[in-house]
């Protein structure tokens, strides 16, 4: 039987997004505090995703071998270092997280069968490598606080009711979003990046949660005056809004997760056409939302 087992692991680093060929002020604008001497630091978080057969003693690695990997490969040479000068792949490349997967992975690669890298720089941006070529996965996790009520305007309060429980009572009611949004390229040898960061952050926040944080979603967001504001409406409509700001970064969108409550969430995927149409293949709910 084949199985995938995650070893985490943990370093802190710092590092620096610098270009010595460009003059401080050209760093600064392209780079902005990142670029500050003698750089930053971030507590890493490191999930290494592994498969294989589960052999007679009930396992697919030693857990103890993959361990002893992890230090000797990786966090004895990351930890309490300066990311730009610990490996020669950062010399003509800058550390930023998704180059950062990308390197963790091809030194494990020789030892352990992966299938796939994720590294937290912080719990709002990680990224996923999994062995093609140049290219990465980044994630930015936001969030946005909003009011919906769960109606489908064509049926009765009743009706409503039965299909949506507590959701359909006619004043609504709120929750803290939390949107996940990751985005998938290639990435660039020069910067170490698959998508300008900054942009990335802007483009979320000006299409999605300046527009959406702190409204009553069926009242105050168009869209939503003929379409339920269930979560798979709204990360649907995420995708839309999404979708052509991040083409024009340079990226494409590969997912949105948002999720509703520590009880409720949905994913949309934008990338993989036959993902995409399970995805959104969403009936109509047959039993309350709780």
């Amino acid at each position: 039987m084949e199985c995938v087992i995650t070893r985490r692991a943990q370093f802190s680093a710092s590092h620096r997004y610098w270009f010595p060929e460009l003059s401080t002020t050209e760093n600064i604008e392209r780079f902005g505090p990142t670029s500050r001497s003698p750089g930053h630091g971030h507590n890493y978080v490191l999930f290494v995703s592994m498969v294989g057969e589960l052999d007679e003693y009930g396992m697919v690695l030693n857990l103890s071998d993959v361990k002893h990997t992890l230090k000797q490969e990786v966090t004895d040479h990351l930890d309490f270092s300066h990311l730009n000068d610990v490996w020669p792949e950062f010399q003509q490349t800058l550390p930023t997280t998704e180059a950062l997967a990308r390197v963790i992975w091809h030194r494990l690669a020789p030892h352990l069968p992966l299938t796939n890298i994720q590294l937290f720089e912080h719990p709002e941006l990680w990224a996923d490598y999994q062995g093609n070529g140049m290219e990465a996965y980044l994630t930015i996790s936001t969030h946005f606080s909003a009011a919906h009520r769960l109606a489908h305007p064509n049926l009765s309060f009743e009706e409503n009711c039965e299909i949506y429980g507590k959701c359909a009572r006619p004043n609504g009611h709120g929750h803290n979003y939390h949107l996940e949004v990751t985005v998938k390229g290639e990435i660039d040898p020069r910067t170490g990046m698959i998508v300008d960061l900054e942009g990335l952050q802007k483009a979320i926040d000006d299409y999605v949660v300046e527009p959406f944080d702190h409204t009553f979603l069926n009242k105050d967001i168009s869209h939503f005056a003929k379409v339920v504001p269930t979560a798979e409406n709204i990360a649907v409509h995420i995708r839309d809004l999404l979708q052509n700001p991040i083409q024009e970064l340079g990226a494409k969108l590969h997912k949105v997760k948002l999720i509703e409550s520590p009880n409720n969430s949905c994913e949309v995927y934008c990338t993989n056409p036959e993902s995409e149409s399970k995805t959104l293949q969403v009936k109509q709910p047959v039993l309350a939302k709780v």
